[in-house]
């Protein structure tokens, strides 16, 4: 894929995810995408599968009362994306900044890894949503 395909294709994968296309989320991803979220986390683990980028954004969502999520910038090589971005939480709550890496093969996402530069404001975020 160029370059400009290889942004397209993320960039299309966001927006179907914010509008929960997840019919469409499904022809963009491989049979065994694989994501995992580092122990620590809240949602650590490992999602697989067509529909594991539906699984995890559910359970971040809702565990995490993210409000907006801001691509501060993005770059592409080869076979893979990144994406840095900030996860916007609730009122003063302080966001997270991360990146993720996105991994392609025959025209579709097949891994995703996000990298948090600090883990304490996703704990935080977690733990104000068990006190609500």
């Amino acid at each position: 894929m160029t370059q400009q395909e290889v942004e397209t294709l993320i960039d299309d994968l966001y927006a179907a995810s914010a509008a929960g296309d997840w019919d469409k989320v499904a022809t963009m991803v491989t049979d065994d995408l694989l994501i995992t979220e580092a122990q620590g986390l809240p949602m650590a683990g490992t999602y697989q599968g067509r529909n594991a980028l539906r699984d995890l954004f559910t359970d971040v969502f809702a565990m995490l009362q993210v409000q907006s999520l801001d691509v501060i910038g993005s770059t592409y090589g080869g076979d893979f994306a990144v994406k840095i971005l900030r996860m916007n939480f609730g009122e003063g709550l302080e966001p997270a900044e991360l990146t993720e890496m996105f991994r392609i093969r025959d025209g579709k996402v097949c891994e995703i890894k996000p990298y948090y530069f600090d883990p304490a404001p996703v704990k935080a975020a977690a733990a104000a949503m068990q006190k609500a």
